[in-house]
């Protein structure tokens, strides 16, 4: 949790600065896009990290009651680094469409996690992550639906070999 804090905190600090790189011409548009697959790996760490943690925290009490506790410090985490970089005053500013994504988004995302919770009470982390996981196909395929986004042969075989993963991990609890 502190590291988190401190990626946080810390990425106010790198925001300035690669904007600054970029407005002097030292860091070109190309590397600057390509920060997301920095930010996406981060998250990924995270997201396993917690899964380990979050199973040794549910094992003696309820998986609600867990993912209660946990959404606190969601909550003050995420509400400490929109003030730290000053992005508050723009919620005045969100048009009602947006409102809209962002609370279903927010139902979905307390959906999955009180799900995750109770799926890491019952059963064991890794087979719970892998299936999970699976998010990531229904992820694909809902971009391409609604958000129109171009599937192409890499694409298509990295969601048959994610489903083909979580398969051979599902099975692997019965074949001991």
């Amino acid at each position: 949790m502190l590291v988190g804090i401190m990626l946080s905190l810390k990425d106010h600090r790198q925001a300035q600065l690669i904007w600054s790189a970029v407005k002097t011409k030292k860091l070109g548009l190309r590397e600057l896009e390509s920060m997301w697959i920095v930010f996406a790996l981060l998250a990924a760490f995270s997201a396993g990290v917690a899964v380990v943690l979050s199973k040794a925290g549910v094992r003696n009490i309820d998986s609600t009651l867990a993912f209660a506790i946990q959404s606190i410090l969601i909550l003050t985490i995420s509400w400490t680094a929109a003030f730290w970089q000053k992005d508050v005053s723009a919620i005045t500013h969100i048009d009602r469409r947006t409102w809209i994504f962002l609370i279903a988004a927010g139902v979905a995302t307390t959906l999955s996690s009180l799900f995750t919770f109770r799926a890491l009470k019952l059963g064991d982390a890794a087979l719970v992550t892998s299936l999970e996981r699976v998010s990531l196909i229904f992820a694909v395929v809902f971009a391409a639906l609604f958000l129109k986004e171009q599937l192409n042969w890499k694409v298509i075989l990295g969601v048959v070999l994610m489903i083909s993963g979580a398969v051979l991990i599902g099975f692997s609890r019965q074949s001991g």
